[in-house]
């Protein structure tokens, strides 16, 4: 399996505090049948995001774990004014494993209309983005039909394992299935930030979608598509999604 969504390398956000940290973290991915793990730390305003350091700190970490672990880097981008004018320059450390696939999170407050442009400027820009856990965003839980937008436009969806199983809690859960089943969903990442409630541990829901929607949606979500945004390349599972716009003309046309 591959995790392209975790918090491991130490001291850089509320992910793993020291080396150590790390490390366990690593061994538990190690056990749990993941092979490739992408770093992502925070790109917020509460945590400012320093490629040398993180890259620095992918390096120590590989080191003392021999390559047991294929580790590369990206960021948890948070869509601010700031950060959007800092990837102009060179897209490329944030983005995972420096290739062009971006993690891009939300806050809880405010999704203003103007972000719908921003994803479509960032795709412009050669990037492809990846809407990170919005089953977890209280204004996506109540408005479905932007993600929905979101993705029928060509963005990707990333969903967390923990939500699959009620750990965010039932809205989250209910929500991240449901999704799954409509064909929103293209990765299902650990977000790990400790060995605690937040574990790097994936084999838990790749065992539960293969068995509530087969072993071949498991592994889209959890080996193919994310081995291939791992490595840049077109993802092979991408349900279509049918545009909203064209949705409700045909809902017209059917009834009036």
């Amino acid at each position: 399996m591959v995790d392209l969504h975790c918090h491991i390398l130490p001291g850089l956000d509320d992910g793993a505090k020291t080396i150590e940290d790390s490390l366990a973290m690593a061994e538990e991915a190690i056990a749990d049948g993941i092979t490739h793990v992408v770093a992502t730390p925070h790109a917020s305003s509460d945590w400012k995001f320093d490629y040398p350091r993180v890259r620095a700190a992918r390096e120590e970490l590989s080191a003392r774990l021999a390559d047991r672990l294929t580790l590369a880097t990206g960021c948890d981008f948070h869509l601010s004014l700031e950060n959007l004018t800092a990837i102009r320059g060179d897209p490329r450390p944030y983005c995972i494993n420096q290739k062009d696939y971006l993690l891009v999170e939300f806050n809880e407050f405010s999704i203003p209309a103007s972000m719908d442009q921003t994803l479509h400027e960032l795709q412009l820009a050669g990037l492809r983005p990846i809407v990170t856990h919005p089953e977890r965003n209280a204004i996506l839980r109540t408005r479905p039909e932007r993600l929905r937008a979101w993705v029928a436009q060509g963005n990707y969806v990333q969903i967390t394992a923990g939500s699959l199983t009620g750990v965010f809690g039932p809205a989250a859960q209910e929500l991240a299935w449901t999704w799954i089943g409509k064909g929103w969903v293209h990765f299902v990442s650990s977000d790990a930030h400790n060995t605690g409630r937040r574990p790097l541990r994936l084999k838990f829901a790749f065992d539960e979608i293969a068995r509530q929607l087969g072993a071949q949606r498991a592994r889209d979500l959890m080996v193919d598509n994310p081995r291939a945004a791992f490595e840049g390349l077109a993802l092979p599972y991408v349900p279509d999604v049918e545009p909203v716009a064209a949705m409700a003309k045909r809902k017209r046309f059917l009834f009036f």
